[in-house]
């Protein structure tokens, strides 16, 4: 592709030159600090994003009034010196920079005063439990918790009624708050607006959240009025900024359910984007319809939604205006946005969790070089959103730490013998290529990978085996030698300068009376296709590995039973995949014990004794047992090995690793050789 690849034309919106076609659209990160502010961390990343190449950045949910939302906030001319340091900063690398300016739905004063009570009330029991007031302090707290706790049932209220209470004056408040956000961000520099077309303007223009019956509800014109009109607030209060309407659409699922709640239906959508357009709006961002409940209805993790999936909407709005329309969702490959433009089905391509991912895209496209590509695994990032948490992607150790955390050039080449070529060895391999030393990779099975061939297996995961494409992608080109079938012996580290060991980690068996039977089985087998099983499956254990093992299983025709020691079946899986999971144990009638200890297997095999939930002695006949009860690090021999030994992955400690920290651990242990 190169220079010649669509994605690097420069396109003109409004009175602004984009670069090219790459747009970051907006994400919450958790990045920013406590009060909102665009503090280091924040800074870094979307700095990053500039160095590599991005030619529109959106900065997400930033806020015009004091809220406790966990986002930017820009509502004080105070707040003016950091923005303008981010604009000043993307600047710099001809990116362009939006604010995406959101408001919740919900009375943020009141919310906002009532947590103020509380935390009066609070401080007035401290100080009488200072001065040995018990009684007066416990009625303070009682006060406080009861504040609190209303504080909350009117913010949960709110999120689903807010839409329709809020007066005609609140609404105004909000318009002019919106208005002055953006008076704010033109003074700072920033090159555009986002309208938040989604949260509360977009629960305003559905049918299925606005209830109103005032001018702001009820008919088409009535519901898109309030848009609008903070379009023209906009406007009259930033003279010559770019604006961009993110436009949701509530799409429509197979089986004919709506997808999303606030935000419209795709025919009112496309005659909402010609009123916008005429509004003056110079650029819409087609995206899915919000407020669903789930996550994954917005955010897909892999497996559940085809590429481009919103792309349909989004053609049909571009044929209907004549403005620049950027398109999101799931848009993963530069293949993909390629194929989009050439199409002229969108202009603009929103790579979102992709960037996150490999923010060199528009760096690499140019030079031709392969670039790693998100997994759709909603691990690091939906995941950490949802949690509070700030995001990262679990192939990028440099996500979220960008202001900390680099590649540095090595002092002198070494020769560095990696031992082992899953994941956190083919990152070691990678980083210390970089580094600038000579990597040799010794792997005892026939190709790379580790678990990560096995962790594919299962329904809707084939995407996993991105990450090792991507090593088998760039390693060649680097300065790296990978050697396939064979074990690195301890002369073989000992002519290195440096040795990473990365041998991983072998799947354990319950130390139980008749866990040798010929029936008694391992879900890593059984993923590797190297164990049969046939009839009614008993999984013992209900963590990811035997969740995932018991959905393929049952999915090739077998009956399922999955006993659980604790009280939930796949805890640790992401909370937009689960919901997947379950519809598919419920299709396949897979029998779920929580709360139940094995005990023994007996009769040849064929019997699993377990105490349920209740304390009740069970006995669950079966055809084959597969054993899923966790893992235990490899540990290799380096008794003689006298060059300084590294470890990275599921054996550099006591506990196993999961892909993040696998890539972690590889990164980190080539960086300091």
């Amino acid at each position: 592709m190169g220079k010649d690849s669509l994605l690097l034309q420069p396109i003109q919106v409004g009175n602004l030159t984009l670069k090219n076609r790459i747009m970051f659209p907006p994400l919450t990160t958790g990045y920013e600090e406590r009060d909102g502010s665009i503090g280091p961390r924040s800074l870094a990343f979307y700095e990053r994003l500039a160095k590599g190449g991005v030619g529109y950045i959106v900065i997400g949910d930033v806020a015009p009034v004091r809220t406790a939302s966990p986002t930017p906030k820009l509502f004080d001319d105070a707040q003016i010196p950091a923005f303008k340091a981010l604009a000043d900063t993307l600047h710099k690398y001809d990116a362009k920079v939006a604010l995406q300016i959101f408001h919740p739905e919900y009375d943020v004063p009141g919310v906002g005063r009532m947590i103020g009570m509380a935390g009066a009330a609070r401080q007035a029991a401290m100080q009488l439990k200072e001065a040995g007031d018990m009684a007066g302090f416990q009625a303070k707290m009682e006060e406080a918790d009861k504040v609190t706790k209303e504080a909350y049932a009117k913010l949960h209220h709110d999120m689903q009624h807010f839409v329709s209470e809020a007066t005609v004056d609140q609404l105004n408040q909000i318009k002019a708050a919106i208005a002055n956000a953006a008076r704010l961000a033109k003074e700072a520099g920033i090159d555009a607006i986002e309208v938040h077309g989604d949260r509360l303007l977009g629960s305003l223009c559905s049918t299925i959240l606005n209830h109103r019956t005032d001018e702001y509800g009820g008919a088409f014109e009535n519901r898109v009025r309030y848009a609008l009109e903070v379009v023209e607030a906009i406007k009259e209060a930033a003279p010559g900024l770019m604006i961009e309407y993110k436009l949701p659409i509530v799409t429509v699922n197979e089986d004919g359910s709506l997808r999303g709640k606030g935000g419209l239906i795709e025919a009112e959508g496309i005659e909402f984007a010609k009123l916008l357009e005429k509004a003056g709006v110079q650029m819409i961002q087609v995206a899915q319809a919000n407020h669903t409940g789930n996550m994954a209805d917005t955010i897909p993790p892999m497996g559940t939604q085809a590429d481009n999936w919103t792309l349909p909407t989004c053609i049909k709005v571009k044929e209907a205006v004549s403005i620049p329309v950027a398109t999101v969702g799931r848009v993963l490959t530069v293949a993909n946005g390629e194929e989009i433009l050439a199409n002229g089905d969108a202009d603009i391509i929103a790579y979102g969790r992709s960037l996150c991912c490999d923010p060199d895209i528009a760096v690499k496209v140019e030079k031709d070089e392969p670039i790693r590509e998100c997994l759709t695994c909603n691990k690091g990032c939906v995941d950490a959103i949802s949690s509070r948490r700030y995001i990262s992607c679990v192939l990028n150790a440099e996500n979220g730490d960008e202001a900390t955390i680099s590649i540095k050039p090595a002092d002198a080449k070494k020769n560095v013998v990696i031992v082992g070529a899953g994941l956190a060895g083919l990152e070691a391999a990678r980083v210390a290529a970089i580094r600038g030393h000579h990597v040799d990779v010794y792997e005892k099975e026939e190709c790379i990978g580790g678990q990560i061939q096995i962790a594919a297996v299962p329904p809707r995961k084939a995407d996993i085996l991105r990450a090792v494409e991507y090593y088998e992608k760039i390693l060649p080109g680097m300065d790296v030698e990978i050697h396939l079938n064979t074990e690195a012996t301890k002369e073989i580290m000992n002519a290195a300068d440096a040795v990473i060991v990365a041998v991983g980690a072998h799947d354990i068996t319950l130390p139980i009376e008749g866990a040798d039977a010929p029936t008694v089985v391992s879900s890593w087998d059984v993923l590797a296709e190297k164990a049969e099983v046939n009839g009614h499956c008993v999984v013992i254990g209900g963590g990811l590995v035997g969740a995932e093992t018991a959905e393929y299983i049952a999915n090739k025709g077998n009956a399922v039973s999955i006993i659980e020691m604790t009280e939930k079946i796949a805890a640790q899986e992401s909370p937009t995949v689960l919901p997947y999971m379950m519809e598919d144990f419920a299709a396949h009638d897979v029998k779920q014990y929580v709360n139940t200890k094995v005990n023994s297997i007996s009769n040849g095999g064929k019997t699993v004794n377990v105490t349920d939930a209740e304390g009740n002695e069970v006995a669950i006949d079966c055809d084959t047992i597969i054993m899923a009860v966790g893992s235990k690090k490899n540990v290799l021999d380096v008794e003689g090995v006298n060059v300084p030994v590294y470890y990275a992955g599921d054996c550099s400690g006591e506990k196993t690793a999961d892909i993040a920290s696998a890539i972690r651990g590889g990164y980190n242990a080539a960086n300091e050789i």
